[in-house]
């Protein structure tokens, strides 16, 4: 396997607004998914960096918040247009870092941040931050100090979500990414060092998540937290951030359904399970979002898992870097150990087999691949269905009309996403207890609010919503003689 990338320089991380060596001296090796091997390292932040990154947002949070808000929209366009001009190089760390397939790469992880950067330059000048009501103006003010932990599944689209939201709302921000697929948040910190903001608006702490992330969360200039990531690790720093009367913004796991009512025709039948299919399995199934439960009447579920298991045939894996290839590996070995997991374990269970299973495609048996697993005749209450596997794995269940196909849908704890497809799929999405729901195949809308409901979180991220979190409320009532 091979691919062409320039590693960014990551040596050092940027506090206070000048990048410097980290306080200790270990480092975090970043593999490539797809060969196993050691690509590049970062530094392994300590909590003395994380006081010193704390510390500077806190210096810079009287003079960016001071900053009017189309000076911050200028900011975060810049950012987005310096993104854009870097694209192809970011997709390429992307692929190497991630695994995903280079040919979604540009589309996908680099252009939606580029996106929501200038969504969020919009936002910040759009938003209406003062009004008066009775004898008392009230402004929406930065929130503060904020720490911003996120993902590896989306790098750069995540860390876009907090680091543009809060300084298009005027507040400082410590990231702390993943250090799993952390090339190209470099890039992006350097893009930021070159737009000469005021010190310490802009901090990246690089480092494992119970060590920097933890500090980052307990630190006492920290005024709000925005997390993506697991559920049990969303209620970690909750609880951890409710221990500081702090406030914090979740965006966590899913198990989102795709409804396919019963008055699709046999071709839009077969069109919406493919295009369920080929969106769950974009990002190798790693997406809280993907729709992963796939409910059909259940007269036609035979029809379903032959559509299903001929659709996964064209799933070929491989190489990222090959044009030819729609399916990477997962991210890393102990990714790919936990999605082989759940497999063995449905399957122990008694689910019936579509297509797939815990082995690795044929012929790859270096990097971290999975074959795309389809599973049917399960019980509603077996663990692949209720937990996330976050991996190329769908479940096929059933319903018998429209009011069962809600219930089925909505039964589970999480609510970050769903699907409905059919003449009445719109009436029926505004049923279904999730934070976005696409009609027909419409997909992601990076205008729109993203969160969920339930164990998949709150707050909301991108589009005119994407500053709300990192804003509070302050009155000032006037004197009248």
């Amino acid at each position: 396997m091979t691919g062409t990338f320039t590693l960014p320089d990551t040596s050092a991380l940027f506090i206070g607004g000048k990048w410097r060596p980290g306080a200790g001296i270990e480092r975090i090796a970043v593999r490539n998914p797809a060969t196993e091997q050691v690509i590049a390292d970062i530094p392994a932040g300590t909590e003395d960096d994380v006081d010193a990154a704390c510390r500077a947002a806190a210096d810079a949070l009287p003079v960016w918040s001071a900053v009017p808000p189309a000076e911050r929209a200028a900011a975060c366009r810049a950012i987005s247009a310096e993104l854009d001009a870097r694209a192809e190089d970011l997709a390429d760390l992307v692929t190497a870092d991630l695994g995903m397939p280079r040919a979604f790469a540009r589309s996908v992880q680099v252009g939606l941040a580029v996106t929501d950067f200038a969504n969020l330059a919009d936002a910040a000048e759009q938003h209406v931050y003062e009004r008066e009501i009775g004898t008392s103006v009230v402004r929406e003010v930065p929130v503060g100090v904020v720490g911003a932990i996120t993902p590896w599944n989306f790098p750069l689209h995540q860390v876009a979500a907090k680091v543009g939201g809060a300084l298009a709302a005027g507040a400082p921000v410590v990231l702390k990414p993943s250090q799993v697929t952390p090339l190209g948040v470099f890039v992006l910190a350097d893009v930021i060092a070159g737009l000469g903001l005021p010190p310490g608006v802009f901090n990246l702490v690089s480092g494992a998540g119970a060590k920097v992330g933890e500090a980052l969360v307990l630190h006492p200039v920290v005024d709000f937290v925005s997390f993506t990531g697991s559920t049990g690790a969303g209620a970690r720093v909750a609880t951890l951030a409710a221990g500081r009367v702090r406030p914090t913004a979740l965006e966590l796991g899913g198990k989102s359904p795709a409804v396919l009512l019963d008055d699709l025709d046999d071709s839009a039948f077969e069109k919406a399970l493919r295009r369920v299919m080929a969106g769950s399995l974009l990002n190798s199934g790693q997406m809280c979002s993907a729709l992963t439960r796939i409910i059909v009447p259940e007269h036609r579920l035979d029809t379903a898992e032959q559509i299903l298991a001929a659709a996964a045939g064209r799933f070929r894996a491989g190489d990222p870097f090959d044009p030819g290839v729609r399916l990477g590996p997962v991210v890393s070995e102990a990714q790919r150990t936990s999605v082989r997991g759940h497999i063995e374990r449905a399957i122990a269970e008694g689910a019936r087999v579509v297509t797939g299973g815990p082995g690795a495609p044929d012929g790859l048996d270096t990097g971290y691949f999975v074959r795309p697993t389809v599973f049917s005749r399960v019980e509603r209450n077996s663990a692949i269905v209720r937990e996330e596997v976050f991996g190329p794995v769908l479940v096929v269940q059933t319903h018998r009309g429209t009011d069962d196909a809600v219930a089925v849908a909505n039964d589970t704890g999480y609510g970050l996403a769903a699907g409905v497809f059919g003449a009445d799929a719109e009436a029926v999405a505004w049923r279904i207890r999730a934070g976005q729901v696409e009609v027909n195949g419409a997909g992601f809308d990076p205008a729109a609010p993203f969160g969920g409901f339930g164990d998949s979180g709150y707050g909301r991220e991108f589009g005119g919503w994407g500053i709300d979190d990192f804003l509070t409320t302050q009155a000032v009532q006037r004197w009248s003689p």
